[in-house]
């Protein structure tokens, strides 16, 4: 038998989540889907327990910089078992709010299985007790997120490599750490067990490390993590990679570096190599809807895939990779939906931090970009060695930038490579959004010492 319902979310993300209970508050009848943990990505597996992590490894830092301050300390051990202990504890409590959360209303139902698409509005779900249900809808949500992606290097699935969900349950700090990718996500894992007390070394295909950013920005955060003592090799290609050692414990890499053959061995391989959306475990073929080549659903500014009524939202639907934006994704659906709204994906301000220690908090476009785009740019740049907050914090690594439409006097785009970038680089967002021109915060008074003060600093080496 095939149940009637007014909606169907497949996957509990920061979309999927609060869709349902947008839903279940206007009284659709709705049933919520789940094959792993209630939360998505951003709970289970990504921002939470990384930053859980990173926290942990920020205070290995500073307990080892204590003398730089004229703090007596002793040495410093990390036990990850108990690090391992306070994300899984973190991870739990939240997952279990979120869960809870959902259960209390009254129209809504989490089912606990595998869902996939048998028709264009149906979709039957392998519950995870073994049965199976035939659900029906006019509209179905799909926020199932991504994984990591395995590229294709010979010998790897021999190899037991790590991904960004099973580095964090390891117990022991690694020997030496290879990381098989330069992007954000390889850098934080990168840095943290640098600071765990593993050796690392991060291979990265490309001619520079976080290569979506400008280059001056690129090769600021390179050094950052050179200065942790991290081995950084670029323009590095993955041949091969097998097991090695009489125990089966080491990890050798085979890497063509410009043509030059060189071998790397470690004791653990993490390979972060970016993500791929899930959409195949969903059938999609069998609701006629279209994919991308990258696998994501197609889907108009509206977030409404090829298919009248069906939703796509996060990950899965190719939005910018970061929990934020899944969320926006979610309230232009609601607004549309639910509240007789007008919005759409159009012109969003990008924004996202990496959690290097120090955070690189960006928004909008880079320099290169607003080039591309044909604007008359002029720039700003601040090292943070300049700014008087960093320097009392004896935090001075990297810089602030800003990119400005010199015609207009507007900001197009910021990049704070440095302590709380990620706080600074918001108040240049509120400014961006309230379009305020770049000489509002050049000549604003802003409480003095704190870091969002620079701002005067930064705008006043605005170039001619």
């Amino acid at each position: 038998m095939t149940e009637e319902l007014d909606a169907i979310i497949i996957g509990t993300g920061q979309a999927g989540k609060p869709l349902a209970g947008a839903l279940a508050e206007a009284d659709h009848r709705t049933a919520i889907i789940e094959r792993d943990r209630v939360g998505g990505t951003c709970v289970v597996r990504g921002c939470t327990p990384t930053k859980t992590m990173v926290a942990s490894a920020r205070v290995a830092h500073l307990a080892r910089r204590a003398g730089d301050y004229g703090v007596e300390t002793g040495s410093v051990e990390v036990n990850m078992e108990a690090v391992r202990r306070r994300k899984r504890q973190i991870v739990d409590e939240w997952s279990a709010g979120s869960e809870k959360g959902m259960r209390r209303h009254e129209t809504l139902e989490l089912i606990m299985g595998e869902a996939r698409f048998t028709g264009a509005h149906e979709v039957t779900v392998r519950r995870a007790d073994g049965g199976e249900r035939r659900l029906r809808a006019d509209r179905i949500f799909v926020n199932t997120g991504a994984r990591p992606h395995v590229p294709p290097v010979p010998g790897l699935e021999e190899v037991p490599y790590l991904n960004s969900t099973s580095i964090m349950e390891l117990d022991v700090v690694p020997e030496h750490l290879l990381v098989l990718g330069g992007g954000f996500i390889g850098l934080e894992f990168a840095q943290m067990f640098r600071r765990f007390g593993a050796r690392v070394t991060v291979i990265d295909r490309g001619p520079r490390i976080a290569g979506r950013e400008d280059e001056d920005i690129s090769e600021a955060l390179h050094e950052i993590l050179t200065d942790d003592g991290i081995g950084v090799l670029t323009g590095a290609e993955a041949e091969s990679v097998e097991v090695a050692g009489e125990d089966g414990s080491k990890v050798v890499l085979h890497l063509n570096q410009g043509g030059n053959r060189e071998t790397l061995s470690g004791s653990h391989l993490l390979v972060a190599a970016g993500r791929v959306p899930n959409t195949d475990a969903l059938a999609p073929e069998a609701a006629g809807i279209e994919l991308d080549e990258a696998g994501n659903i197609q889907v108009d500014e509206r977030l409404e895939s090829s298919v009248p009524g069906v939703y796509a939202l996060g990950d899965v639907a190719g939005s910018p990779p970061f929990t934020h934006m899944a969320y926006d994704d979610f309230r232009i659906v609601k607004a549309n939906l639910l509240d007789s709204g007008d919005r759409t994906t159009r012109n969003r301000l990008l924004t996202y931090t990496v959690f290097t220690d120090p955070q690189l908090g960006r928004v909008g476009l880079t320099e290169g970009q607003a080039r591309e785009k044909g604007f008359d740019v002029a720039v700003a740049k601040l090292p943070m060695a300049r700014v008087a907050r960093a320097m009392e914090m004896d935090e001075t690594r990297g810089l602030m930038k800003a990119v400005v439409d010199r015609s207009t006097d507007e900001i197009l785009g910021v990049a704070i490579l440095g302590v709380e970038g990620g706080e600074v680089a918001a108040v240049l967002q509120v400014a961006m959004i309230g379009g305020l021109p770049y000489t509002a915060l050049r000549d604003g008074v802003i409480a003095h010492p704190t870091l969002a003060e620079s701002l005067n600093n930064l705008f006043q080496t605005m170039d001619s």
